[in-house]
């Protein structure tokens, strides 16, 4: 098992370990937890199609039934499939719940409500976006285009390690980050 130090608290790798604290009430556990987490959870919700604001209150929900279940964990190492399946179930429940709510509109006003969700073409504009932004990044220095990947890698990296990463000093990160983002503006165009 290994351990990793933050600011002189010691966070465990195990899954078994970080609930067992978490449950005693240890705040770097329970960080660690949300850390390793909390992106599967938004994801799942955010797959349910909910708004930002529903997406939020499912996850919470999710760490909140982990919370009440902190001490029932059977396979620790199993927690993300826990998770995930916790999520599925608020999230269903949620949409079950707002079914009930949307009955009582009455059919004419359904042109009215507003669309919270991205438009129907919002993935392929995304997808576009996406392509032509990689293959202006291609064009860049092999230098360039691995500082900007390194850099944009979640969550993002410390300066000190992207500094050891790539070989290069912490104090030119920042003057080189720019420099390729703006090279990369003249690529990508207006």
């Amino acid at each position: 098992m290994s351990i990793v130090a933050a600011k002189s608290v010691v966070v465990s790798d195990d899954n078994g370990a970080l609930l067992a604290a978490a449950a005693r009430g240890h705040q770097a556990s329970w960080n660690e937890l949300v850390r390793r987490y909390n992106s599967l959870l938004w994801s799942i919700a955010r797959s349910f199609r909910l708004s930002t604001q529903d997406a939020s209150d499912v996850v919470q929900n999710t760490w909140l039934r982990l919370v009440e279940n902190l001490d029932r964990i059977r396979d620790p190492e199993r927690l993300g499939a826990w998770l995930g399946t916790a999520a599925r179930r608020e999230c269903l429940q949620h949409l079950r719940r707002n079914a009930r709510h949307t009955k009582d509109v009455p059919a004419e006003g359904l042109a009215e409500l507003a669309d919270e969700g991205p438009g129907v073409d919002a993935s392929l504009l995304l997808e576009e976006r996406d392509a032509e932004l990689w293959l202006a990044v291609s064009k860049l220095s092999d230098r360039c285009a691995q500082l900007l990947r390194v850099l944009m890698a979640s969550p993002p990296p410390s300066y000190a390690d992207v500094a050891e990463i790539l070989g290069m000093p912490v104090g030119s990160i920042g003057p080189n980050r720019i420099r390729c983002l703006e090279h990369l503006r003249k690529l990508v165009g207006p």
